[in-house]
């Protein structure tokens, strides 16, 4: 190793005892994490686009620094999704450091990836004081019964108030409004448990029937509208 001039000439003063890292929570234990193998733990990262007009969740499972599970959910644009079919190839069997600074094209995928790199190293994970943290598939529990990621889309103007379209339930079908005009509930469509019905052989009929439902005080509005045309 090369040292200037200036450092040769310098006296030598005894360092300080060295105690290492601080710990941080890793599944139940505290952790010196010295290298990438050091961490594990489960968690999520939001990432956007340069543009902004795209995001990215990420949730990752890590052990001993490779990761074993990801999960990746994008919105707002459509290259994106072609982006996560990519990561989801890539990311697993990796290490965190090695996914960390691999392309994964798209920028929210990208900066997913970084703010949930943070999270784990500095031992900020969902799964920082769960003893073993969560089995490989944990991050399909967020997907719910339907295995589908939730979204929400609400549209809403001044001059003609707000229209849901989509919410955890399912795709909105009609709003029922009071005497006052006011969103007082709706009635939904279920598309994951539609096609599961269709997928065990009901007829497409009986199964759009099947999988609607009614939300707040829909049964007591005054009129109902449909929010993509009214």
């Amino acid at each position: 190793m090369e040292y200037t001039p200036n450092t040769e000439n310098m006296s030598c003063i005894k360092a300080c005892p060295h105690h290492g890292p601080s710990p941080i929570p890793e599944e139940g234990n505290w952790i010196k994490a010295y290298e990438i193998r050091d961490i594990s733990g489960l968690s999520h990262g939001i990432g956007k686009c340069a543009p902004q007009q795209g995001a990215c969740k990420l949730t990752l499972n890590v052990k001993n620094g490779i990761i074993e599970e990801a999960l990746v959910e994008t919105i707002g644009c459509s290259g994106m999704t072609h982006s996560a079919a990519m990561a989801g190839e890539i990311l697993p069997g990796k290490t965190l450091l090695e996914c960390l600074n691999t392309d994964l094209v798209c920028d929210a995928i990208n900066d997913a990836m970084k703010e949930i790199f943070l999270q784990l190293v500095y031992g900020r994970s969902q799964t920082a004081f769960s003893e073993d943290g969560l089995p490989i598939g944990a991050s399909l529990e967020d997907l719910g019964k339907g295995k589908c990621s939730q979204v929400g889309t609400v549209f809403s103007t001044k001059l003609k108030g707000v229209r849901y379209m989509q919410t955890t339930e399912g795709y909105i079908l009609s709003l029922g409004l009071n005497e006052n005009d006011e969103v007082i509930g709706y009635k939904f469509l279920n598309p994951r448990i539609m096609i599961d019905k269709i997928k065990n052989g009901l007829s497409a009929e009986d199964a759009f029937e099947k999988s609607m439902g009614i939300y707040g005080r829909y049964s007591e509005a005054i009129r109902y509208i449909d929010p993509r045309k009214e």
